[in-house]
């Protein structure tokens, strides 16, 4: 096999009393939440960096079995190696392991008891400063015959902390004032619960739209407190949403959320009032977190517009680079998205694709980087570009995919949340005022989250159109 590394472990006769092995291994952040991860230690010490930064040892710490793991790892990878057999491990814990501390893991033979092949070891580790860190003795059945084996690559853990990230994600708020947000009809616990964790952020105020009586005794059955929260009476789902756009129109709110009433119900409200238009199409992208991609990414349009034109595509791109730049990309990349990565006549997705890139080239769209059309691998994967040929600034960089129609962006953004465990939120663009628009199935976390989106576009039309309130 070309290429392959290959491991050789030492039977007990090929082993003598002061030999040692020695594996250096630097300390990161996500070993950490990896250990975690797979124990199930999640004791504050090594995942609130908060709470250690206070705690005696003034920072977060690794798990002392961590170091325990890699005095097991060099027994079992390289001394004695693979037929291993650990019987017994005695550890002391002298000094924390730091994020960024780099060991030196060494295992030094100190006796050998022969009727049971029997190894005792004086294990040590030590960091970049000397320090010991974690010392101990092991003791280990040796490998009974001679082995020369294949290495195994480590398998990959690929962390998603949604935590970590719905935090960062909220910061980007933090220094902005709460806005004013109608939330229609918000008769079910979901959409009731997630207006009120928003405000409890301090991302909306909200003004919940709906039958009184109902929304009381829904927050009742389920523990929720309405105290200080305005509530409009109206009675039926179509009256909370044309009340909702006329306040919206008024300047009266500066965010709509949608409630639990259908999103064609809102937008056509929203549509009937001439003071929300923009000229634009108005669009939805969806906005994820994603395991195996290193930035937020972007989907449009995959709720609103079922089968756009060119002219509507031009607009829902449009809405989506200037989104994103309030979310500080400052150059948004732009993936236009079809089944293959040629201009076939017979596709129309990818003759869209084509002319959306030669505007964008003209100043007709703005603000952003194009290129398509790109098939989904070439756009989210820079090797997958390279084999097929393609020279691109977006493939394996996207910011922004902008899919053909709703039917494919929505199978998509499900495949994203369901398949690969995906973090989402989501927003209506192209009206005077963001629609912070959920699913049915949406939890809390993305509730909260759609609403933070709304709450940085209604700032950014602040500065863009003043309105008074």
């Amino acid at each position: 096999m070309t290429g392959t590394e290959y491991i050789e472990n030492a039977t007990f006769d090929e082993i003598s009393a002061g030999q040692s092995a020695r594996l250096l291994r630097t300390l990161t952040l996500e070993d950490i939440h990896a250990f975690a991860a797979v124990s199930g230690d999640t004791n504050p010490s090594h995942m609130n960096s908060e709470y250690a930064t206070d705690s005696p040892f003034q920072g977060v710490i690794a798990h002392g079995m961590w170091g325990g793991a890699l005095i097991s790892a060099l027994l079992g990878n390289q001394f004695p190696g693979a037929g291993t057999v650990y019987l017994d491990q005695v550890l002391h814990f002298v000094n924390p392991i730091r994020v960024g501390d780099t060991l030196v893991v060494t295992a030094t033979v100190t006796k050998l008891v022969a009727e049971r092949q029997r190894v005792e070891f004086d294990c040590s580790v030590v960091n970049q400063r000397g320090e010991l860190v974690l010392s101990g003795t092991a003791g280990v059945k040796a490998p009974p015959e001679k082995l020369r084996l294949p290495q195994v690559a480590a398998p990959q853990i690929q962390l998603l902390d949604p935590e970590a990230r719905f935090k960062a994600l909220l910061a980007k708020g933090d220094k902005l004032e709460a806005v004013r947000c109608a939330v229609v009809h918000p008769c079910d616990r979901e959409s009731l619960s997630g207006a009120l964790d928003a405000a409890r952020y301090g991302l909306i105020v909200p003004l919940l739209i709906g039958p009184e009586q109902r929304m009381r005794q829904l927050a009742e059955e389920n523990g929720l407190d309405l105290s200080g929260v305005e509530l409009i009476h109206v009675g039926h789902s179509h009256e909370a949403a044309e009340r909702a756009a006329a306040m919206a129109a008024s300047a009266e709110v500066e965010v709509l959320m949608k409630g639990s009433l259908h999103t064609d119900e809102l937008i056509h409200a929203v549509l009937k009032q001439p003071a929300l238009r923009t000229g634009r199409r108005m669009s939805h992208v969806f906005r994820f977190d994603i395991p195996l991609y290193p930035k937020p990414l972007l989907i449009t349009d995959a709720a609103l517009n079922i089968n756009p034109s060119l002219k509507e595509k031009l607009d829902i791109v449009q809405n989506a680079i200037d989104f994103a730049r309030i979310l500080g990309v400052a150059v948004p990349k732009v993936a236009i998205l079809a089944a293959v990565e040629t201009v076939n006549p017979d596709m129309p997705s990818t003759l869209d694709a084509a002319a959306l890139c030669k505007m964008a080239e003209r100043g007709q769209i703005k603000g952003g980087i194009l290129d398509g059309p790109l098939a989904f691998d070439n756009a989210i994967s820079h090797t997958a570009a390279q084999i097929k040929g393609i020279v691109s600034a977006v493939s394996g960089d996207a910011d922004i995919l902008a899919v053909p129609d709703l039917e494919s962006g929505n199978m998509l953004a499900k495949q994203l949340e369901y398949l690969a465990g995906a973090s989402g939120s989501g927003l209506v663009l192209g009206a005077r005022v963001p629609i912070a628009l959920t699913s049915r199935a949406d939890g809390p976390m993305n509730r909260v989250a759609s609403a933070l989106l709304a709450k940085l576009a209604a700032h950014a039309a602040r500065r863009t159109h003043p309105r008074t309130l």
